[in-house]
């Protein structure tokens, strides 16, 4: 297993397309739900235990060798925005084609021809990590901070939050991190006996319908 491979994953630079998406941060920022620190931080924290902890779940069961199929179903089941479906699908395609270019495998490669148009991205962010050597929990870390990190990089272009800020509330939302990527650990650990259900179903009803209006909007400066 390589640190540096997680580091490699986790970088906000890793060509996945991320930094094209803002968690819903968008949409926060013009409802007024977010227009400082303060906001933000708790923006993140809802994020991190609803969509972070179900995308955690997802990634280290699919590390975990559960079947992909099985798992992009249940990422649908837990994803009721057609909007936020397609954008997770589109993630999924973008950090694949990423994956199998610095972590070229076969199962990546399989994964590609069972979803030509994109498995949902914590599937595909698992398997990626499997590819690059690490555990089930890098996967749900990898994924947990994805959920919090897009939202606070894409509030300081929205709002012109000062960059120290923003890092202070993901470097004070440490150890809540930590406690999800546990628990997404323990839910996929569950998956062989028990089925997807053990699977977090948890839901941000507000996130899932300001992504359908966002997605409607003429004029935006993220995709989501």
């Amino acid at each position: 297993m390589s640190r540096a491979a997680l580091l490699v994953l986790a970088d906000g630079r890793f060509p996945a397309g991320g930094h094209a998406h803002s968690g819903g941060a968008e949409a926060a920022v013009r409802a007024g739900r977010i227009t400082g620190a303060a906001d933000l931080e708790e923006f993140c924290r809802g994020r991190l235990h609803t969509a972070g902890l179900v995308a955690a779940a997802l990634a280290a069961a699919a590390l975990l060798g559960v079947r992909p199929g099985e798992l992009d179903a249940a990422a649908d089941a837990r994803t009721p925005s057609q909007a936020l479906r397609a954008t997770a699908r589109r993630l999924g395609r973008q950090l694949m084609r990423a994956g199998r270019a610095v972590w070229p495998s076969e199962e990546l490669d399989a994964l590609a021809r069972e979803f030509p148009k994109g498995a949902h991205q914590p599937v595909v962010l698992g398997l990626v990590a499997r590819s690059a050597g690490l555990t089930a929990g890098d996967a749900a870390y990898c994924a947990a901070y994805e959920s919090v990190g897009g939202a606070a990089t894409a509030t300081v272009r929205l709002l012109s939050l000062d960059p120290l800020d923003a890092t202070g509330v993901l470097a004070r939302l440490a150890p809540e991190l930590d406690r999800v990527a546990d628990a997404a650990v323990a839910a996929a650990q569950r998956v062989p006996s028990d089925g997807v259900d053990a699977l977090p179903t948890a839901s941000a009803p507000w996130l899932e319908v300001a992504a359908e209006a966002h997605a409607a909007w003429p004029a935006r400066l993220f995709a989501s």
